[in-house]
C-alpha cells in the first residue's frame, strides 16, 4: 500500500475547506491559523521578533516599534488566542506585545492608544499579565504631554516635522485620535487618576463640536490655535480633498464615539455614533457590498479603489453599537461586511498574500502609501468583528 503524506500547508488549506460553511467564524478562524502562522513564522525568523505591516512585491514590509501601526500584530495574535483557546497564539502575542515596551515613553506623536492598548490592553484583559496596567498608565501619562488645554484637544501629530511641517498647521487633530480615548479611560480604571478620563471628554466634545460637518460626515484634520483654541482650518491629510469624506476617518468616527458611549453612558455620543452609521448607509457612494471606495467623494468611483481596513472598523464598531441599542439593522450591516470580507473577492487564499488574511486595503493614496495591499489593521479589527459576532450569537455582550 502506497501512502500519500500532505504538507502541513495541504492539511490545514482542508481543514478550512471542510469547516462548516453555515459557520462563518469558525471558517474564518480556520483560515486565518493558516495566515497567521506563517507570518509568526517569518516576522520570528533570526535573532530579531520583526512587526510585519504590509506585504507588497511580495516581500514582508516590516515596521520600527513607534511606527502607529506597531501594535496591531501583537493584538491580531491576542485575538487568535481568544477565538481559539491555542496557547501557542498567547506565546507569541506576548514577544510581540513586549517588544514595544519603550512605547510606553513615547510622546513625539499620539497614536499610542492603537499601539499600545491593542498589544497590552488585550493582553492584559486575556491573561492578566502583571506589569500590563503599569504599561497602560505609563502610556496614557506619556499621551496626556500632547494635551493642549486651551482647545481641548489632545494634538495628533508634531506640526515642525516631517510633510506636516509644510501644512502651516500649529495644533494639528485628526479624527484617528478618537481611538486613543480607550486607554485613557482604562488608564483613569486602573490608577484611579480622573485627569485621564477628563483627558478624554474633553478631546471627545470638541470633536464632536469642530470636526463635522451637517451631514455627520467628518473632516480628517482640524487645526487649533493651541494658545487661543480657536480652529484654524479643517483640512484633510490621506482624503481626496479637505472636503470630501475619506472612508477610514468615518470608521474611526463611528468606532470612537462608540467608545465614548460605552465608557460614559453620555447620551450624545450614542447619538453620534448613530448619525454616523446613518450618513454611511444612506450614501449613494456606499457599494452593495458595503466595502467602502477608499473616499466616499472621490470623482473616480466606481473605477476606484476599495478600503477593505475601513470596512472592518465599520462591522467590529457596528456590532458594539448593536449590543447598546438592540437595533437589529447595525447587525445586519456588520454580518454583511463579515460574509463579503469573508469571499474571495477580499480574503486571500490560505498560503497566499504574505500571510496577511484580508486583500485589498488602503492607506494614503495622496501619499502614494500603502495601495491596494494587505494591511496589518485591517487584520486585526477583522477579528474583532469575529469575536464581537461569536458574542452576540451566544447571548453575550459583543464587548467583554
Amino acid at each position: 500500500m502506497k501512502f500519500k503524506f500532505l504538507s502541513t500547508l495541504a492539511l490545514a488549506v482542508i481543514a478550512v475547506q471542510c469547516a462548516p460553511k453555515n459557520d462563518i467564524i469558525q471558517e474564518n478562524v480556520e483560515n486565518a491559523k493558516i495566515q497567521l502562522k506563517s507570518l509568526v513564522e517569518a516576522s520570528e525568523a533570526g535573532d530579531t521578533v520583526r512587526i510585519p505591516s504590509t506585504f507588497k512585491d511580495g516581500e514582508i514590509v516590516y515596521v520600527p516599534t513607534d511606527d502607529w501601526v506597531s501594535g496591531f500584530f501583537a493584538g491580531t495574535l491576542w485575538y487568535m488566542y481568544e477565538l481559539t483557546g491555542d496557547e501557542y497564539w498567547a506565546e507569541h502575542a506576548r514577544k510581540h506585545t513586549e517588544i514595544l515596551d519603550s512605547i510606553q515613553y513615547l510622546k513625539w506623536h499620539h497614536d499610542v492608544g492603537f499601539m499600545v492598548y491593542d498589544s497590552y490592553g488585550n493582553g492584559l484583559r486575556l491573561k492578566n499579565i502583571d506589569g500590563y496596567k503599569d504599561v497602560i498608565v505609563n502610556t496614557a501619562k506619556s499621551l496626556s504631554t500632547r494635551f493642549r488645554p486651551a482647545a481641548g484637544v489632545i494634538q495628533s501629530w508634531d506640526a515642525d516635522k516631517g510633510w506636516q511641517a509644510n501644512n502651516g498647521w500649529k495644533c494639528p487633530v485628526i479624527i484617528d485620535n478618537m481611538m486613543n480615548l480607550e486607554l485613557l479611560f482604562k488608564a483613569t480604571e486602573f490608577s484611579g487618576d480622573s485627569t485621564f478620563a477628563d483627558i478624554a471628554v474633553s478631546h471627545a466634545d470638541q470633536t464632536m463640536k469642530n470636526h463635522y460637518r451637517p451631514d455627520y460626515s467628518t473632516y480628517h484634520v482640524v487645526d487649533y490655535d493651541p494658545e487661543t483654541g480657536e480652529v484654524r482650518g479643517r483640512y484633510t491629510a490621506q482624503g481626496y480633498s479637505d472636503e470630501s469624506a475619506w472612508a477610514r476617518g468615518q470608521a474611526w468616527s463611528l468606532y470612537g464615539f462608540t467608545i465614548m458611549y460605552r465608557f460614559t453612558g453620555d447620551e450624545k455620543y450614542l447619538e453620534r455614533a448613530e448619525k454616523v452609521a446613518g450618513f454611511l448607509f444612506n450614501n449613494p457612494n456606499m457599494p452593495e457590498d458595503l466595502v467602502p471606495y477608499w473616499d466616499f467623494d472621490c470623482p473616480d468611483i466606481p473605477d476606484t479603489y476599495r478600503d477593505v481596513s475601513s470596512a472592518a472598523i465599520i462591522a467590529s464598531a457596528l456590532y458594539e453599537l448593536y449590543g447598546m441599542t438592540e437595533n437589529s439593522l447595525y447587525k445586519e450591516k456588520a454580518d454583511k461586511i463579515v460574509e463579503s470580507l469573508s469571499s474571495p473577492a477580499y480574503r486571500a487564499e490560505p498560503g497566499t498574500n504574505g500571510g496577511f488574511i484580508l486583500m485589498h486595503s488602503v492607506g494614503s493614496i495622496p501619499h502614494g502609501s500603502s495601495i491596494d495591499v494587505p494591511l496589518n489593521y485591517a487584520d486585526y479589527y477583522f477579528l474583532e468583528a469575529l469575536i464581537r459576532k461569536g458574542n452576540i450569537e451566544k447571548g453575550l455582550a459583543p464587548v467583554k
